[in-house]
């Protein structure tokens, strides 16, 4: 019988369970998610689950998974590299940009011979205050851990996108 893209979606499900518990490595992922978008048969799908076992029940599972609705804190260490992350991600651009503009203040006021207005500071300023109260109010609202979870997602998405182009 041929097979639907649930039935696709299904196999890809469990490859992704398989990969996460250890059973597969990224490479066999890979290829069998390929694989598994290509099928066109149950057959087809079934070879690609032939050597892996059940899913575990949630319970019975050894890698226990915090519910996605209670948000990590900041002092628990698991939190600690998606929180670190997330900061990053927001930090980064203002740590690049208000060095330039500085640079450019600094030279522009080297060839005037004195320090001109200091115009860098309408730029890290606002943007600064700006970037802290994010920062405080995401911190405090667990936002971390829904910005992994949103970025797993959209990963998870665009490489079905790039395999169903296959």
């Amino acid at each position: 019988m041929r097979a639907a893209d649930a039935d696709r979606q299904a196999v890809a499900d469990r490859l992704r369970a398989a990969l996460d518990e250890g059973r597969l490595n990224l490479h066999e992922y890979d290829e069998r998610l390929q694989q598994a978008y290509a099928a066109r048969t149950y057959a087809d799908l079934d070879a690609l689950l032939t050597d892996l076992p059940a899913p575990a029940a949630p319970a019975a599972s050894a890698v226990t998974v915090p519910p996605p609705a209670a948000p990590a804190t900041v002092g628990r260490p698991a939190a600690r590299p998606a929180t670190r992350r997330w900061l990053a991600d927001a930090w980064l651009p203002y740590l690049r940009v208000v060095p330039i503009v500085v640079g450019i203040w600094a030279i522009s006021s080297l060839y005037a011979g004195e320090l001109l207005y200091f115009w860098p500071g309408w730029v890290a300023g606002p943007w600064g205050a700006v970037l802290l109260a994010r920062t405080v109010t995401g911190l405090a609202g667990g936002e971390p851990s829904g910005w992994t979870a949103e970025r797993h997602e959209r990963r998870r998405r665009r490489r079905e996108r790039r395999y169903r182009g296959r």
